[in-house]
């Protein structure tokens, strides 16, 4: 039986998939996005995302829709409160006006990307079930769906998220459970519903810490308030609570925030949505692979990581700017541009996915919110110090470890809801950061075994 025949198929129309087609798009080149949704309007894409100028933007513009991008733009929502369990403030920052990390809503971009394909460019409803290389052609793969049609693809491309369909063609690796677990919820028209809830989040991200548990919230350009509960918890732990009663999940949430501030506790008392569990998962750091002729991966396919390292969107785009870059420098040359891709992409994706498992230790350490607390005093000094010993030229920089933590800070919780898709990040801790927190965990005695003992054996991506 005859089937269709791509020239490029890219299998997941997340943003790492989209950015991809588009640049590949503004090349020149024709691409074909498999979608497992039925419709663009299938799922809400909520939750905002904070785009770095050194890659989300890059990709943005490579895309030729950055102007676009800038005129959906959310001012002020880089605003930042650290917390403790008891509601004692012990960092409050402003949103700083820059558009170095500019805030914009999830749904508007993904809307942006649509739009700026045709709409034969994507094929939705088609869940891509195996992929296998093709018994007649070197570098051709044969795409098998759930509807029972099939596909072959002159090169493949996996931006199909954690469980990829596409990664078994490339490697054996799949996710671990990496310690810690995450429930989401919203609550909505939070100034005029929820005004002590507002208030205690702030203008734009909240990280209310104590020991192993936290809570990770983010005021959204409708008003509404996102919020993450996470703590270190056995893989199992959420098994045993029943999410499809909310009066019994929100009790049991309220019993992990026992002796906590009313108005934080009034978070999850007071939500407006039921609560979504979420593990946090992560492929092995460093992970690579070897050429396979006609076949890659980009984003959380390629190296999917807790949310710790900053956005995620952001490495997702740059990876398919980068490839699509690539494919175009090289269009009758495709193994030659994957080399090239991928071995710019193994570097960058290993040093973000160790700094993500070291930012989870430190939001998640028995004595937190100390680390935050006190890397930011560190922040603040090499800031005042950087500004004595030049303060015309220096007076309105902060060093670049700062501005890295902020962003990262910044953009946490939106990663978060994206850890099942095709999204990373491409926003790293400078090494001294992980080593301060390594002295921490040395010398914090019987906590720190219980902090091992949370983590899944054998799981680099929570070492």
């Amino acid at each position: 039986m005859s089937m269709d025949h791509h020239r490029i198929a890219i299998i997941g129309a997340g943003l790492g998939g989209l950015v991809l087609a588009r640049v590949l798009q503004v090349n020149g080149i024709e691409a074909t996005l498999f979608e497992l949704e039925p419709s663009r309007q299938a799922r809400t894409q909520g939750g905002m995302l904070d785009i770095h100028e050194n890659n989300g933007q890059r990709a943005l513009r490579a895309a030729g829709l950055f102007d676009e991008f800038r005129a959906l733009v959310h001012e002020g929502g880089e605003a930042m409160r650290i917390l403790d369990g008891q509601g004692a403030v012990h960092r409050e920052e402003a949103d700083s006006g820059s558009f170095e990390r500019p805030e914009i809503d999830r749904g508007e971009l993904r809307r942006l990307l649509l739009d700026s394909l045709p709409e034969s460019a994507i094929q939705w409803g088609r869940k891509l079930v195996s992929a296998r290389p093709a018994a007649d052609r070197d570098g051709t793969h044969v795409l098998e769906f759930a509807d029972g049609s099939s596909a072959s693809a002159g090169l493949l491309v996996g931006a199909d998220g954690a469980w990829s369909k596409v990664r078994p063609l490339l490697s054996t690796a799949a996710p671990e459970y990496t310690g810690v677990s995450f429930v989401e919820f919203d609550l909505f028209g939070a100034d005029a519903k929820h005004p002590a809830e507002a208030a205690v989040v702030g203008d734009g991200m909240l990280f209310a810490l104590q020991g192993e548990t936290g809570i990770l919230g983010h005021r959204e350009s409708d008003g509404s308030l996102h919020i993450y509960l996470g703590r270190r918890a056995p893989e199992e732990w959420l098994d045993g609570i029943d999410f499809d009663d909310t009066a019994a999940a929100k009790a049991a949430m309220l019993d992990v925030l026992d002796g906590w501030h009313e108005d934080l506790r009034g978070l999850v008392a007071n939500a407006d949505t039921g609560l979504t569990p979420r593990r946090i998962n992560a492929l092995p750091v460093g992970l690579s692979w070897q050429p396979v002729p006609g076949v890659t991966l980009l984003g959380d396919a390629a190296h999917l990581m807790s949310p710790f390292a900053g956005e995620g969107a952001n490495l997702a785009m740059y990876d398919a700017a980068e490839l699509g870059a690539a494919i175009a420098a090289s269009p009758n040359d495709p193994d030659r541009a994957l080399r090239e891709y991928e071995t710019a992409m193994f570097a960058r994706s290993a040093e973000a996915a160790a700094d993500s498992a070291q930012g989870l230790e430190i939001i998640f350490a028995p004595d937190s919110p100390r680390g935050l607390v006190e890397m930011f005093a560190s922040f603040d000094a090499q800031a005042a110090r950087t500004r004595a010993e030049d303060p015309v030229r220096n007076s309105a920089l902060l060093p670049d470890q700062f501005r890295i933590f902020r962003a990262w800070i910044a953009a946490a919780s939106s990663a978060i809801r994206s850890s099942d898709r095709a999204e990373a990040s491409q926003v790293y801790f400078p090494a001294w950061t992980r080593e301060a927190a390594e002295r921490r965990r040395h010398s914090s005695g019987s906590a720190s075994a219980r902090t091992s003992r949370a983590k899944p054996a054998g799981s680099s991506a929570s070492a």
